[in-house]
C-alpha cells in the first residue's frame, strides 16, 4: 500500500523550511506515526535532524548523484514499516542544476514521488506581498501540486492577518500555520551550516524538541494530514544480499560522520562488514579488518585531539604501508594530508597522517558544486563518477610527484581539474562525495577490500 507523503518547500532558502520539517516531524511522530524522512540534495548534517527527532535513519534523495530511479526505489525501501513520508526540501522549491531547467531541484523530486508540496514563506519583510510571491509558486509549474502555505518569521497578529488576508483573496490555497518570531531556540550554526546533530550536547538537544514544540503547536496537523498524496509508485527492484567478505573499519565519531545511510547499507549488501572507530579517541583500529573508510566532517574542529592522538594516525600509516585499501572523502582527504591550519584564524599547522604530500589550509571561501570526473585509479578502477564537493578549505603544498585518481569534467577538486589523490596503488582520498546508488562503487570499494583479505 503506498505511503503517504508530502514535500516541506521553501520559497527560498533561509525561510526556516528546516525547522518546520523538523516540528512537522515531531509533530506526526507524537502521534504515534512511524515518520520515515528524507532530504532532497547532497547535505548530511540536516538529515541527522531528521534522524534525531524521528528516530528513524534519514535519507537523501537527489536525481543528480543518484538518477530518477535510484531516487524512487531508495524512497520506497525506506518507506518499508512507515505510515507517513515527510522530504524536506532543499534551497528554493525550483532552484536545481541550473536556471535553464528544475533538474534536482525539490520540484524535481516532488514530481518523481508523487507529493504535494507545502510551501514555506518567510513574511519577515513583507506583509500582503507574500501573497504575491506565494501567487507566482503556484502559476509557475502547473504538473507540481501546491498543497497549501506556511508562513513563518511572522511579527504579530497584525502582521499575521494583513498576510492571513491577502493569501485568502489572491492565492486560496489553505494556510496550515502562521509561525511566530521568537521564543525558539536557534539553531547551532558552523561554516558548513548546522551543527551535526550527533555532536550536540543533551541540553542542546532539549532545546531543539523544544523549539519543534514551539512551531508544531502553530502548524494545522490535522489538515496538512488530510493533505498528503497516497500515489503508487513504480515497484521497487528487490535488493540482494551477498554474504560476507570483507571487515571494514568505518570512522565515525565529532569529526567524521558524514555518511549516506545508502551508502553504509550497499556496502552490507556487497558483502562488507562495518565496524566503527574514532580518530578521535580510540588508540588502535578495530580487529581484523581489511579497509578503512574515513568520510567527511569537521576534523579541523577537533584537530588538536586528532594530531595528539599519535596511536592512532600511527595505525592508519601501518596499514596503508602493508596495501591495506583506505577511502577517504573530504574531512578524511584532510586527515591524510600532513597538516590542517587556519581554523578560526589559528596559525599554528596541527600534523595529521601523512599518507598525502600536501597540506590541508582552511579558507574564508566556500566550494559548493556537483562534481563529474572520470576515475583511473586504485579502488573504483575506470568509472564515470557524479559527486559534489562542499568545503571551506584548500589542499596546498602538493608534491610535485603526486598521482590524482580523478579528472573533472566539473568541480574544483584538489588541482586544476584533478581531485583524489592516490594513497600507494590501494587507496585514494578526495574533496568528492559519492553516492553508491547503482550499488557499482560499493561493490568495487568491497572488492578491493575482499583482496587485501585474501591475500
Amino acid at each position: 500500500m503506498p505511503v503517504p507523503r508530502l514535500v516541506i518547500a521553501g520559497a527560498t532558502s533561509g525561510v526556516g523550511k528546516t525547522t518546520v520539517a523538523i516540528a512537522v516531524m515531531h509533530a506526526l511522530k507524537g502521534r504515534g506515526l512511524k515518520v520515515q524522512p528524507f532530504k532532497v540534495g547532497p547535505d548530511f548534517i540536516d538529515p541527522s535532524y531528521h534522524t534525531l527527532v524521528t528516530g528513524r535513519q534519514s535519507r537523501n534523495l537527489d536525481p543528480w548523484l543518484m538518477g530518477e530511479r535510484a531516487v524512487v526505489e531508495s524512497f520506497q525501501n525506506a518507506c518499508k514499516g512507515a505510515d507517513i513520508a515527510v522530504v524536506e526540501g532543499v534551497m528554493g522549491l525550483f532552484d536545481g542544476m541550473s536556471g535553464k531547467d528544475d533538474f534536482a531541484s525539490t520540484a524535481h523530486v516532488a514530481r518523481l514521488l508523487g507529493a504535494p508540496v507545502i510551501l514555506v514563506v518567510d513574511a519577515a519583510k513583507a506583509a500582503r506581498s507574500v501573497a504575491a510571491v506565494a501567487l507566482g509558486f503556484v502559476h509557475f509549474d502547473r504538473r507540481l501540486k501546491l498543497a497549501g502555505i506556511i508562513v513563518n518569521n511572522v511579527a504579530g497578529d497584525r502582521h499575521a492577518g494583513y498576510v492571513a488576508d491577502a493569501l485568502a483573496e489572491k492565492v486560496r490555497l489553505p494556510v496550515l500555520g502562521i509561525i511566530r518570531r521568537g521564543q525558539r531556540a536557534a539553531m547551532e550554526e558552523r561554516h558548513l551550516g548546522l551543527v551535526p546533530a550527533q555532536e550536540l550536547a543533551q541540553k542542546r538537544r532539549k532545546e531543539i524538541i523544544g523549539a519543534a514544540k514551539y512551531v508544531q503547536d502553530q502548524i494545522d496537523i490535522d489538515r496538512l494530514l488530510g493533505l498528503c498524496g497516497k500515489n503508487p509508485l513504480a515497484k521497487a527492484t528487490p535488493q540482494k544480499q551477498i554474504p560476507k567478505r570483507a571487515r571494514i573499519a568505518v570512522a565515525l565519531d565529532e569529526s567524521f560522520n558524514f555518511y549516506y545511510a545508502d551508502n553504509l547499507d550497499a556496502l552490507r549488501r556487497s558483502g562488507a562488514e562495518l565496524v566503527f572507530f574514532s580518530p578521535v579517541s580510540d588508540k588502535k583500529l578495530p580487529a581484523g579488518i581489511d579497509g578503512i573508510i574515513l568520510g567527511g566532517g569537521f576534523p579541523e574542529v577537533l584537530a588538536d585531539r586528532l594530531e595528539k592522538n599519535r596511536e592512532m594516525i600511527k595505525a592508519v600509516a601501518k596499514a596503508a604501508g602493508e596495501g591495506m585499501p583506505i577511502y577517504g572523502e573530504c574531512g578524511g582527504l584532510m586527515y591524510l594530508t600532513r597538516s590542517i591550519s587556519g581554523y578560526k584564524g589559528e596559525k599554528r599547522a596541527r600534523k595529521m597522517a601523512g599518507l598525502i604530500d600536501a597540506d590541508t589550509v582552511m579558507t574564508s571561501r566556500l566550494t559548493l558544486n556537483y562534481t563529474e570526473a572520470q576515475s583511473d585509479g586504485p579502488i573504483f578502477g575506470s568509472a564515470r563518477l557524479r559527486g559534489h564537493e562542499f568545503h571551506y578549505s584548500a589542499i596546498e603544498n602538493i608534491a610535485g610527484d603526486s598521482r590524482f585518481a580523478y579528472s573533472l569534467t566539473r568541480g574544483k577538486g584538489v588541482a586544476d581539474g584533478r581531485d583524489g589523490f592516490c594513497i600507494g596503488d590501494s587507496g585514494l582520498a578526495a574533496y568528492m562525495h559519492l553516492h553508491f546508488a547503482s550499488g557499482r562503487l560499493a561493490q568495487r570499494l568491497v572488492d578491493s577490500c575482499a583482496g587485501y583479505a585474501r591475500r
